[in-house]
């Protein structure tokens, strides 16, 4: 009998997301940090997480919450000290838990020095480092938009030139064309790995080979080329997990980010079923009802397609995304039976699964009733925009209480005292209202919370290795409000069966599962034809007697 090859570990692992600034404060400051991380080292084992992806800690103005970055290579003073991120590495290490790093690779702050050596002159040794265009003042290179509103060009009067950015104006973008800045950027990884960070996700990965002047951004003729090298440089150099986020990612060319020979990356972040609930070809702002049989079957794309030649990214929610029970889900009446379902529709499927700090809490969008009360430049600037526009304030205010980054940020929620437990001081952001129901003290100490649910189903996927290896078929693909689908192996079959709605739904399969065994239920109940309201659960039988 031949014995089955050793699978990476990041296939068995389960990640949690920490946005450092809302997380824990240790000092009083508003702001979490390092030391307030560490401090909640073992809630995250007691969850049964593997690794800790942590957005970015380096040294940065906070334009754009630390992905403008100054020093690749140094913490922010907010966050606390190098030594303070070893000392998190290591005792994440004791506790079995690995700490991934957040890499912003297409750009850096317009602070690093690198950019203020390259404004110098042309001549400068770091002027190549960026996209440069000659020009005339007022008269831009072409027509591209920055992400964040605006051109993507900006002039700099002493050289005469225009930088490009994607992103924010204080965010100009790299250039990868030039060999030098890929070998600083891939020194710079080994330093890391060389501290025992257990991988890395990086942002916008997909923009680093853009052509400008042929208005490309994302997957242009180059990108794989650069991966393949920064790979075979820095990543299989270690035994690490690396997620590359790729908005214009599809399952051909995920197949080449996640290609299983480990050439690229262990899995890609895709969003295609993260941006339905829009209107067709608008802004994410432009609210649409989610195409609830379309998203299925997106979903069961990525899950067939990939399988055997890829590895999927399970995500609902980000620090870019609002909170999915908000979302698509009831944060109301139903708040901890939607936020349990789509956890189920979620963890059933093949993939390494991200949760997101607060997920696992049925955290909330918060409702702010003035646009003064929120902190994220996008979110500010399409108030702005939009307002001068001619659109009414309180549309604007109602696509932002939807999708508005800081639904992601405000703070975590560790129990019903003061600032949720969050800080002794003043938060950076304020805190939901609703921390004095929901809050991890609260759900930790009860069996049948969010929390408690969550913790189950980390365990589940360490035990059963059909969430691993289980071929993924979709049933019942037309049905408007039922999602359900088989994970099957050679040895066992389970099926994952959810009510995506707050009415109750019928649904046929459950007679063909009788006497299966009940690996996860967010009722307690029996397992009937009769669904309730966002009921959902894992059903799991033996194929020995096939």
């Amino acid at each position: 009998m031949t014995e089955k090859k050793k699978q990476p570990w990041w296939k068995n692992a389960v990640v949690y997301q920490i946005y450092p600034k809302s997380f824990q404060d240790s000092n009083g400051d508003g702001i979490g940090d390092i030391r307030g991380i560490i401090s909640r080292l073992d809630y995250l084992a007691d969850l049964g997480i593997d690794a800790v992806w942590i957005s970015p800690m380096y040294c940065s103005p906070q334009d754009d919450n630390g992905y403008d970055i100054s020093d690749y290579q140094d913490i922010d003073p907010m966050f606390g000290t190098l030594s303070d991120m070893e000392e998190l590495i290591a005792e994440a290490k004791k506790r079995n838990i690995r700490i991934i790093m957040d890499l912003v690779l297409n750009h850096t702050s317009d602070e690093h020095r690198w950019f203020l050596e390259a404004k110098k002159g042309k001549d400068n040794p770091y002027h190549d480092y960026y996209v440069w265009r000659d020009g005339v003042e007022g008269e831009l290179p072409n027509d591209m938009k920055a992400t964040f509103g605006g051109p993507a060009w900006e002039w700099v009067p002493e050289l005469k030139q225009y930088y490009f950015h994607q992103f924010s104006v204080k965010q100009p973008d790299l250039n990868w064309e030039n060999p030098k800045v890929r070998r600083e950027i891939y020194d710079m990884i080994l330093w890391w790995m060389d501290k025992g960070v257990g991988g890395f996700r990086l942002d916008v990965i997909d923009q680093i080979a853009k052509e400008p002047d042929k208005k490309i951004t994302n997957n242009g003729p180059r990108l794989h080329e650069f991966l393949q090298e920064m790979s075979r440089e820095t990543f299989q150099k270690g035994d690490l997990i690396t997620v590359g986020e790729a908005w214009g990612a599809n399952t051909e060319n995920a197949k080449l980010y996640s290609n299983p020979n480990g050439s690229e990356f262990s899995m890609v972040f895709q969003f295609e079923h993260m941006v339905m609930d829009q209107q067709p070809g608008k802004e994410k702002w432009d609210l649409a009802p989610l195409p609830f049989v379309k998203m299925k079957q997106c979903m069961a794309k990525w899950q067939t397609e990939l399988y055997g030649t890829g590895w999927n990214s399970l995500f609902l929610d980000n620090h870019d995304l609002p909170r999915i029970v908000s979302r698509w889900g009831d944060d109301g009446k139903y708040r901890k039976e939607s936020a349990k379902m789509l956890a189920t529709m979620l963890h059933g499927m093949q993939g390494t699964p991200y949760i997101y700090q607060g997920e696992e809490l049925g955290m909330t969008n918060v409702r702010f009733d003035d646009i003064s009360h929120y902190e994220d430049i996008e979110t500010l600037n399409l108030y702005r925009e939009r307002v001068e526009k001619g659109y009414r304030p309180e549309d604007v205010m109602e696509s932002i209480c939807a999708k508005s980054r800081d639904n992601a940020r405000t703070p975590m929620q560790w129990n019903a005292e003061k600032n949720a437990g969050f800080t002794e001081g003043t938060p950076w952001i304020e805190v939901n209202p609703n921390y004095t129901e929901i809050n991890a003290e609260a759900e930790r100490r009860d069996p049948e919370s969010v929390y408690s649910y969550y913790r189950t189903l980390t365990r589940l996927r360490k035990e059963y290795p059909v969430f691993i290896d289980g071929k993924f078929e979709l049933l019942m693909e037309e049905d408007e409000q039922i999602f359900a689908y088989t994970r099957t192996t050679e040895e066992s079959e389970m099926l994952v069966c959810v009510n995506f709605t707050g009415k109750p739904a019928s649904c046929p399969l459950t007679g063909e599962w009788k006497g299966a065994q009940i690996l996860i239920h967010n009722y307690n109940a029996d397992v009937t034809e009769e669904m309730k309201p966002y009921e959902a659960f894992m059903l799991l039988r033996s194929r020995q007697g096939d």
